[in-house]
């Protein structure tokens, strides 16, 4: 087709999209091209040029997803402007006769907010312009068309595009579908990446990459093409361009001519990658041949760890500078958090082995994975790999490996790698406490107690400590749950900390990596519905035994509400107890062991019921007099009332907050539904009978008031139920008695 837009048109205005984050690193290839006007914006980089530069862009940007031509602003105030503008478009001049169309759409306005519908409206402008024009509409094709359309939408206006480079860019050509390692790298993501930390300037002073966790050999392959100055988009068969009106294939094909004429075929060895998955070896390799790379790189099966010894091979070259990059396997998708560990271990061993002058980076979701390095890293950039949140960490390799040295309890000493400097501080305190609580967990019998709990406000966290009974007696484990996080405190060197303090309390306790469950702050209803794995262990409390769950601790035995359950102990004996709501459960297993006439567990959740039954059988308590009632609490206590049941005692450890579905259709709120709760509670009571309320959230207060009104007594105990290992604690459960007046 010729050009009606011509090679030496200079108004044509482009939109390249990138990976959040990297719009400055694709901002720099676009000025290396000789692009005019380039200017970075979220997600991308506006520039013009003519047809030539387009194609260029298209061929070259090795970081940009997709290379878009503006066709047209519109209105996009309402549905109906935005059709009218796109309909007034010359849609003729760009859209050949019988050419397939597609249409997407992002953005949204008070007017526009259903991204769909946005691009139907805009389909069916460009379709009843066609029929106008032409006398018959477009087919659509959404999977493969002809020519691609996209609208983004503002505030007041759209902007229209067409998109020139077609499929992503992302997609290379090298690879082949369904043979590829599970989540791997993307292409775009890879080479942005290598552009960030310069490995351009590296390849052309003579130096070498090292990819010590290659998977299918993303990095290498970017790498590789980027010092042997190959255009990414050479081994591409289909463009989004090809379908379009303007194109100009004696254009395109000068501009790739010109591509092929630069790729440089010398330069030997110089890059080492290595897996210890030999299927993904397999893959890289397939990967580099297609590339037509495969000379540059010395690929096998071998551990990180073994970087030191790959390196050595490469003579002279390791001398002239280098970069090592990694994209671990991440933890949340593609590892247990009993396998981290040793990737950190892994990374931490190849970042030694490097020679001086060179730079390492790291893609991982995992931020506590400085703290195995012992450095901070001079750069950090959040991005998505996929609909993964990751984090790329550019570090100076040359920097000296901080570490703490530490004297553990036993009196074994060793060094650590921690992060951030202050670290030795925290290391010195919990010490200190922790010989502390030891001392009295042995004199009081404890084998689970809080060790440490935010003492030094830079290290706001809990750690908890573990000691197995039973079936797993001499094992110990420790649990690190960071506290909210202030506003102003950067997230990274909150990580930072987190990761040194749970580094220096498992050398602390002389516990393995493994041994030391972390629980990182979140949002408190995302951390109701997250756990980290299911993480069984038996522990022993005043005879008692229990199986915690160190995946989701407060869902099986809280610590500091350990007093509450041996007051339960203590009020039981020959009485009939009720226990309300599952996270009452365990006080219930002290109930029965007190000498308890009779047992009933109340949840509206079958699985929370079930969960409180296997901890009575476990110690020895079944029969009819121990039973439990699957419904939800208020209307057992009503249906209850009204059969002129009563108990003596009535325990009630009261959760925060309960879904609808738990609440028996209504969202069920502890400081709003307290009294109406109590109220119900008191008309089972027998004579003499009391109702043991606690709760672990401070910020509830009960409503004496009302309680008063309703002809309740209160007493409040809570001074009587704060365990030693909690004195300074802000979780320290509140505690009230309540009968009728």
């Amino acid at each position: 087709m010729g050009s009606k837009v011509g090679s030496a048109s200079a108004g044509l205005e482009f939109f390249a999209r990138c990976a959040g984050g990297f719009e400055d690193v694709l901002a720099q290839e676009l000025r290396a091209l000789r692009m005019r006007r380039v200017r970075p914006q979220v997600g991308g980089v506006i520039f013009f040029g003519t047809l030539a530069d387009a194609y260029r862009a298209c061929l070259w940007l090795r970081s940009a997803t997709r290379v878009q031509l503006v066709l047209a602003r519109v209105p996009a105030d309402t549905a109906d402007a935005l059709y009218q503008g796109v309909y007034d478009f010359a849609w003729e001049d760009h859209l050949p006769a019988g050419a397939t169309i597609a249409v997407d759409a992002h953005g949204e306005n008070p007017e526009l907010r259903n991204t769909k519908f946005v691009a139907l409206k805009v389909k069916d402008a460009i379709c009843d312009r066609l029929r106008e024009v032409r006398g018959a509409r477009p087919d659509v094709d959404a999977h493969d068309p002809d020519v691609a359309v996209n609208v983004a939408v503002h505030p007041k206006k759209a902007t229209v595009y067409l998109n020139l480079s077609g499929a992503s860019l992302h997609r290379r050509g090298y690879r082949t579908d369904g043979v590829q390692t599970e989540a791997p790298l993307k292409e775009t993501l890879a080479a942005g990446i290598l552009l960030a930390a310069g490995w351009p300037q590296i390849a052309a002073a003579g130096g070498c990459l090292a990819d010590p966790m290659c998977g299918s050999g993303t990095f290498s392959v970017e790498a590789a093409l980027m010092a042997a100055d190959v255009a990414p988009g050479l081994l591409r068969e289909r463009w989004g361009f090809e379908g379009w009106s303007r194109h100009d294939q004696e254009l395109w094909e000068h501009v790739r001519d010109e591509a092929l004429q630069r790729r440089r075929t010398d330069g030997g060895i110089r890059i080492v990658a290595g897996d210890l998955d030999a299927r993904a070896v397999d893959v890289a390799r397939a990967n580099l041949e297609r590339a037509g790379v495969s000379h540059m790189v010395s690929l096998g099966v071998s551990d990180a760890s073994e970087l030191a010894r790959r390196l050595r091979a490469l003579r002279g070259r390791r001398d002239t500078g280098g970069l090592m990059v990694a994209n671990p396997p991440y933890g949340q998708r593609l590892l247990s958090t009993d396998e981290l560990p040793q990737v950190r271990r892994a990374l931490a061993a190849a970042m030694e082995a490097l020679p001086s002058g060179w730079g390492a980076v790291l893609v991982t979701p995992d931020m506590g994975v400085d703290t195995a390095l012992g450095r901070v890293p001079a750069q950090v950039v959040e991005c998505h790999n996929g609909p993964i949140r990751v984090w790329v960490r550019l570090y100076d390799a040359a920097a000296r490996c901080q570490t703490c040295a530490i004297v553990s309890l036993a009196g074994m000493a060793r060094k650590v790698p921690i992060a951030e400097r202050n670290s030795d501080q925290f290391a010195a305190r919990l010490r200190k406490v922790a010989r502390e609580r030891a001392k009295w967990a042995r004199k009081a019998g404890v084998g689970c107690y809080r060790v440490y709990d935010a003492d030094l406000p830079d290290y706001a966290l809990s750690i908890d400590l573990y000691q197995g009974a039973g079936p797993d007696e001499g094992q110990m484990r420790l649990m690190v749950r960071e506290h909210r996080r202030p506003a102003q405190i950067d997230a990274q060197r909150a990580a930072r900390r987190l990761a040194d303090a749970v580094a220096i309390a498992a050398a602390t306790f002389d516990l393995d990596d493994e041994q030391v469950v972390t629980h990182p702050w979140r949002d408190a209803r995302a951390q109701r519905d997250e756990r980290t794995g299911y993480l069984p262990l038996t522990v022993a409390e005043d005879g008692c035994l229990f199986v915690v769950d160190l995946g989701r601790p407060e869902a099986s035995l809280p610590l500091a509400q350990r007093s509450v359950r041996q007051l339960a102990g203590t009020m039981s004996a020959g009485n009939r107890v009720a226990a309300l709501f599952a996270t009452s459960g365990p006080a219930l297993v002290h109930v029965a062991r007190a000498g308890a006439r009779s047992t009933c567990a109340v949840d509206g959740a079958q699985e929370w019921l079930d969960a409180v039954g296997r901890q009575m059988r476990d110690n020895g308590f079944a029969g009819k007099q121990h039973r439990d009632a699957c419904t939800e609490v208020r209307a057992w206590l009503r249906l209850e009332a009204r059969q002129h049941h009563t108990y003596d005692l009535v325990i009630c450890v009261a959760p925060d907050w309960l879904s609808a579905r738990d609440a028996g259709g209504e969202e069920w709120d502890l400081q709003r539904d307290h009294v109406s709760l109590l109220r119900l509670a008191s008309r089972v009571l027998a004579d003499g009978g009391v109702v043991l309320f606690a709760s672990g959230n401070r910020e509830v207060w009960l409503d004496f008031p009302a309680l008063e009104a309703a002809g309740l007594a209160v007493q409040n105990v809570s001074g009587r139920v704060v365990p030693h290992d909690f004195e300074r604690s802000r979780e320290t459960p509140r505690c009230f008695l309540v009968g009728r007046a």
